[in-house]
Formats: structure tokens, sequence, C-alpha cells
């Protein structure tokens, strides 16, 4: 008995839209594995804490699909590991006057390792005899918001007896910032617009003894998008330079953003294009920055040139002030 035509081309239908769906290996499309790994973390900086512990912050990697975590390294030994959206971390149980060298590794959706960050090694602060003094209570905290994804807070000196190691950043009950116990300043960023903010500060000695914490400061970040000026390199100048092999240079000198930590990468623009990206190695500079790089041979050539710094959340804060320049 024949089959019917009609039946025949049902099940050829039913048979290939099947194999679509499924992606036969004759007919459909292959899933393509993402075998490319993260690209290695920059802008890592690294603050002891105390005797016994180190804060390890860093910039936002980047990846062909999405960064999911984060491995924080003590030498060849893993001792975090953390979300992709988080850029921070305490290491504890550390051994004071100690040296110790971090670096960290950025993960993704498949497993995907990349390579190590820059090394960046810290010393312990030697631990107090028997102390369980606590430091006084920061003083006068303020600040002020920097458009609308960050803000700047300052605060006075606390005293200990021996020595304040660290102040510790809050924004309400969560701890998202460490600085050395030398500063009293910082930058605190990737914060949402038109969004109400309470911040405080306590201070740590070396042996771990935590401040009260200060009076509460509430911000409110600015609505919608801004230029970022706030987070922008100030003192920016720049000048162009005739060389011995009869090429013109443009010479930068700026003055980081406080950020609370050094800030490793920018991106400088020429006449209304991306340049360059500059990134310094070993430890990068925290009070005056200097740059320069090749325009061309040609006299009279107009230039105009600005710059801006990557953040500590992995964002790029406001540009610099634009400046024109002039070959010959």
């Amino acid at each position: 008995m024949s089959t019917p035509i009609a039946a025949l081309l049902t099940v050829t239908t039913c048979a290939l839209a099947a194999c679509t769906l499924s992606a036969c290996a004759w007919g459909g499309d292959q899933d393509t594995k993402d075998v490319q790994p993260p690209a290695a973390p920059r802008g890592v900086t690294v603050q002891a804490g105390s005797a016994t512990t180190a804060h390890v912050m860093w910039n936002q990697a980047t990846d062909d699909t999405e960064v999911t975590g984060y491995d924080v390294y003590r030498g060849a030994t893993r001792v975090e590991r953390v979300p992709g959206g988080k850029h921070m971390v305490d290491v504890v149980g550390l051994k004071p006057s100690t040296a110790y060298t971090f670096t960290v590794r950025a993960r993704d959706a498949e497993g995907n390792v990349g390579p190590a960050s820059k090394k960046l090694t810290v010393t312990t602060p030697a631990a107090g005899t028997a102390d369980r003094e606590p430091p006084s209570r920061p003083g006068s905290p303020r600040g002020s918001a920097e458009g609308s994804r960050a803000v700047k807070l300052s605060w006075d000196a606390s005293k200990d007896d021996q020595g304040v190691a660290s102040y510790e950043i809050y924004q309400g009950t969560s701890k998202i910032h460490s600085v050395d116990g030398s500063e009293r300043e910082t930058l605190v960023t990737g914060l949402r617009p038109g969004t109400d903010y309470r911040f405080t500060v306590k201070a740590l000695d070396a042996a771990d003894n935590a401040s009260p914490a200060s009076r509460a400061v509430r911000l409110t970040t600015v609505a919608g998008r801004d230029d970022g000026r706030g987070t922008a390199p100030t003192d920016f100048r720049a000048k162009t330079r005739h060389a011995d092999d009869g090429a013109y240079y443009i010479d930068l000198a700026w003055t980081p953003p406080h950020t609370g930590g050094a800030v490793a990468e920018y991106q400088i623009h020429l006449d209304g294009k991306t340049a360059t990206s500059l990134v310094f190695g070993g430890t990068a500079p925290q009070k005056k920055a200097t740059h320069s790089f090749y325009v061309g041979k040609k006299a009279g050539d107009t230039h105009r040139v600005k710059l801006r710094a990557k953040l500590p959340d992995g964002t790029w804060g406001g540009y610099s002030p634009e400046r024109t320049v002039t070959t010959g």
C-alpha cells in the first residue's frame, strides 16, 4: 500500500523543523563556545588595613561576553573569590610586619580565567603590644556630590595611642572603601544618579581596633547624566616640543583625580578622537603625572587635546579641560 504524498510532505517538514530546532550537525548552526578569557584587571591597589588585614581594589576587567567573578591571589595561593560586580575585598589572617604580594584574575561564565594583574606588594604594620584601645572617632565628616555618580568625602584625623593604620568608609552598613591612615579624603565612585546616600567613616589601628563611626554625611548625587567634572584630572597642561629628530611631540602634565588610590589608566583624546590609552606600569603617580606623545613633523599644525581617567569602579571619569597647541 502506497503512502500518500501529503503524509510524506508532512513527515519531511516535521523532520526538517525538528532538525532546525535541535541544530542538527548536517544542517543547523553549532553553538560556539566562549574560549576567550577576560583581560587582566587594571588599576589594582593594595592597602594594609591593619597588622593582619589588607584591602585590595581593582578596576572592572573587560571580556568579550561578561566577567562573572574575580580571584585574588596572595603569592601563588588563591585567597579570595568574589562575584563580578564586586571590585574590592579584605584579605584577613595576615601576619604583622610581613610583606605580601597580591594579584587579581578575572573569570567569565565559561570558566575562562584571564591573566594576572600586575603584582603589588604591601607590608603590614607591626602589631601594638597588647593594644586594646580603639582610635577616637573621626571628626567633622563632610562631603559634596561630584556629578551624578561620585561623591568626595573628607574628615578630620582620629587619634590613637599606637597610630591609625587605615580609615574605612561605609555606605549605610556596608563597607565600600579603605584608605591609608595618612589620608583625610577620598572619592567614592560607581554611584547612581539622583540617589540619596549616607556615609560614615571609621578609624582602624594596627591591632584591628575600630573606632566608633563618625557622624553620618548625607549626600544626593546629581540627577541625570553629567560631564563628571568632579572626577576629572586637574591642573592639566599641554605644550609642543620639537625633538632632535625633527618630530613634534605634545608634552602633557596633570594632577590625577583623588580616588583614595592610584589611577593607573587614562584615555587621551586628540582633535575630538581617541588617540591612545595610557597605562602606567609599576606604581602609578598620585600627585603629578606626565606623558609625551608623537604628533608628526609638520610645523604650524594646531591640535586640541584632553584626557580622562579610569575610576576604581571601571568607568571613565570626566574629561580634563581641553587645551589647544600648535606645533612649531
